[in-house]
């Protein structure tokens, strides 16, 4: 507990006051002086009267002159709306490089264009609106300073036209497709281009080469010449009908039948307050997860992907860390349908942010589960130039339940389980020093006691240090029920320290050594884990990527494990493993048609166990159309008996197939020797209309010996999107 106030006293003592970096970068838009049509022809007046933002800053490969490659950006508006028009000149001869023509591309992977927008200038939360070179688009609400949740979908239109000498990107953004404060004549405001021929990436108001362009503490200045018109009310409501079928032969169950509808609404209180509604929601459009081989001894985190849950998500899911999770939306509503649910969020001020959610579960007589409500209410104050104080609430509340009368042999649940933190989020003003504090406490039924938790780190960030600490402490009985905290009853210290070298010639750009040491103890500080990796990074000036390291691991198992996570014979609790291992990383180079990763490793394992892990990702695209990918890994164990010598195989082909970047398919497989299964999947998606989908989507798992068919379904939903 000291340690971790000491850390939260750094932090004030840091200098977090500056005047904004790049005040001095600014671009007048004005008033449209004609009207503007979206066709990537750069003849309307409007254009010719609007002030000019060119002379980008190079940010890589190196960010100390001006970029080689030229970018001209030209604002303007109506009462309705803002246009943006972009002209990237090509840098060489020679055809540009995109993935494909699906939405929401890989930035490092595509030639493209990118603008950040902070309509509240605080430096830390926005929109990001762009284009691949092929007309792909790109939208996404920014976070945390500099990151991009491309879950965020909205309505707006841009076109991209491609000329001998240049790429043309022009659109036009609905005010009512965006949140900002009304009489605000002052945006922060930058513009990204990564342009893969010349391996240039380049900023309008420079960045530091180690942060990313997105980097909100390095915008400039939007000068308005009158404050944006207020878009007024806008209610937009998102009806689905959905059709499906599902058949389980495993277990030999009568085929079920799916006719459903709900509707989701989006209701703005304010220019900068979002209402989001739903009744009876569905997720079918959803992609499957990833599969892993799982040799970990603690639940393996996967990402949220449902659309309700992303959009200003960060306000929940973003408290605590990566272990340490008090909310976690998955928790609520997989395998369980959802009622209903509403969420208030958006920003109240330039330094107050609200989000309010309750969701409403439907009661599972199969497996006893009774409706649950869940509550969460997240509150921000921003202070100093860009670091914030947070509180989160949670609350999740079984209705009419009473565990102590439930009958013998039937499954029972909490009643309730809450959570109350608070924590304090650290960026300085020129983003060199970043880092969080939290302390965190659970309420559940009978636990009492050792039900707190708090974690702080710290770290900096300079062209060429990279220094952090981290401190931990969970309490045997903290209790998330919504979060996701694999590990109770222990405290993590974790120092890392990276050094980074530029030669001036060459092919290296950069290349450096890591050392990373992670502890964990007991709460009696008896130590349980720790592992000391030492790595050496190499990055070409092609962005083709090498990295070598090895670690040595000590684990006191606190429980029993097995080893292949099967059902076979576990190591005893209290028994000590160590071994030492070895690796090898390297990522090819974007601009190819055929990319790879490839990675190895070998060592040592549980019980004086040997290791072997050989992996790779394969890919080709015939641009723009046509992407295939091909992702394998290989773990081969030799251990004593009972476990003796295994191999585990997971296999997965990708097949992407983008006919306009309206038209999508998507078609996967995977193969997963651990859980012995084959999923099929494949979907079809028509965006007929801004943010209104047709999705055609078919699953199938095996056996894979024999070689015989678990389930399969079929899912047809219709998605409607209607401002009112």
């Amino acid at each position: 507990m000291r340690r971790t106030l000491s850390v939260l006293f750094c932090f004030f003592c840091l200098q977090l006051t500056a005047q904004k970096k790049n005040e001095a970068y600014q671009l007048n838009i004005r008033k449209a002086s004609s009207p503007v049509k979206i066709d990537g022809v750069a003849d309307e007046q409007a254009w010719a009267d609007a002030d000019v933002a060119t002379d980008f800053f190079m940010v890589l490969p190196m960010d100390t002159s001006y970029a080689k490659v030229r970018t001209d950006v030209r604002m303007t508006y109506d009462a309705q709306n803002i246009y943006m028009l972009v002209v990237n000149y090509n840098g060489m001869p020679g055809p540009y490089m995109v993935e494909s023509l699906r939405r929401d591309f890989s930035f490092l992977k595509n030639d493209n264009f990118l603008m950040f927008m902070d309509p509240f200038d605080d430096q830390t939360n926005g929109f990001s609106f762009g284009a691949n070179a092929a007309g792909a688009q790109w939208d996404g609400l920014m976070y945390d300073g500099g990151k991009v949740d491309l879950s965020w979908d909205n309505k707006w239109h841009s076109v991209v036209k491609n000329y001998p000498d240049k790429w043309v990107f022009e659109a036009v953004i609905p005010f009512k497709s965006i949140r900002y404060k009304k009489g605000i004549s002052r945006w922060g405001i930058n513009f990204g281009r990564n342009d893969l021929k010349t391996t240039e990436k380049s900023s309008w108001a420079p960045v530091p080469r180690q942060f990313p362009s997105a980097s909100l503490a390095y915008t400039g200045v939007l000068v308005w010449d009158v404050p944006p018109p207020d878009p007024g009310t806008t209610v937009s409501l998102i009806p689905y009908v959905l059709g499906g079928i599902n058949k389980d032969y495993q277990n030999g169950t009568p085929t079920k039948w799916r006719r459903d509808v709900g509707l989701d609404a989006k209701v703005a209180v304010t220019s900068s307050l979002n209402l989001d509604l739903t009744v009876n929601p569905d997720f079918s459009q959803v992609d499957v997860d990833k599969q892993v081989t799982n040799l970990d001894r603690f639940e393996l985190f996967f990402p949220e992907r449902r659309q309700f849950f992303l959009e200003n998500g960060d306000q929940f899911s973003n408290f605590g860390y990566a272990g340490i999770r008090p909310f976690f939306s998955r928790r609520i509503g997989l395998g369980v349908p959802i009622q209903f649910g509403a969420r208030l969020s958006g920003k109240l001020n330039k330094d107050w942010r609200l989000g309010v959610m309750n969701m409403q579960t439907e009661k599972q007589h199969s497996t006893s589960l009774p409706a649950q409500n869940f509550t969460v209410a997240a509150l921000q104050r921003r202070v100093f130039a860009r670091s914030n104080v947070g509180f989160l609430l949670i609350n999740k509340e079984s209705l009419n339940y009473d565990p102590g009368q439930v009958a013998s042999g039937t499954p029972t649940y909490s009643r309730y389980n809450r959570n109350f933190g608070m924590e304090y989020n650290l960026a300085s003003a020129n983003n060199f020093w970043t880092g969080k504090a939290i302390m965190l406490k659970s309420f559940s039924p009978g636990k009492t006691g050792k039900d707190w938790t708090h974690a702080a780190n710290l770290q900096y960030t300079s062209r060429e240090w990279n220094i952090s600490w981290q401190q931990e402490y969970v309490g045997k009985n903290y209790t998330a029920e919504v979060g996701y905290v694999p590990r109770q009853g222990y405290v993590k210290f974790a120092p890392q320290i990276t050094r980074l070298f530029f030669p001036k010639h060459g092919p290296l750009l950069s290349h450096g050594p890591q050392i990373t040491s992670t502890n964990f103890f007991d709460e009696q500080m008896n130590r349980t884990d720790n592992e000391l990796m030492a790595s050496y990074g190499l990055v070409f000036r092609s962005r083709n990527t090498l990295n070598v390291w090895g670690s040595g691991t000590y684990i006191k198992l606190l429980e029993p494990f097995n080893p292949l996570n099967s059902g076979t014979d576990s190591l005893a609790r209290g028994t000590e493993h160590n071994w030492s291992t070895v690796g090898v990383d390297y990522v090819s180079k974007p601009q190819s048609l055929f990319t790879y990763t490839l990675s190895a490793r070998y060592g040592g394992y549980y019980a004086d166990g040997k290791r072997l892990t050989l992996g790779g990702e394969f890919g080709y695209r015939f641009q723009p159309y046509v992407s295939l990918a091909m992702s394998a890994n290989y773990n081969k164990l030799k251990l004593q008996q009972p476990w003796g010598n295994n191999d585990f195989w997971l296999v997965g082909p990708r097949l992407d197939v983008t006919m306009t970047n309206t038209l999508f398919f998507t078609g996967f497989a995977q193969y997963n020797e651990q859980r012995k299964n084959v999923n099929l999947n494949t979907r079809f998606q028509w965006r007929y209309r801004p943010a209104s989908d047709l999705f055609i989507v078919y699953t199938d798992n095996y056996l894979p010996e024999p070689f015989s068919v678990k389930n399969r379904a079929l899912v047809l939903k219709l998605v409607y999107w209607l401002n009112i």
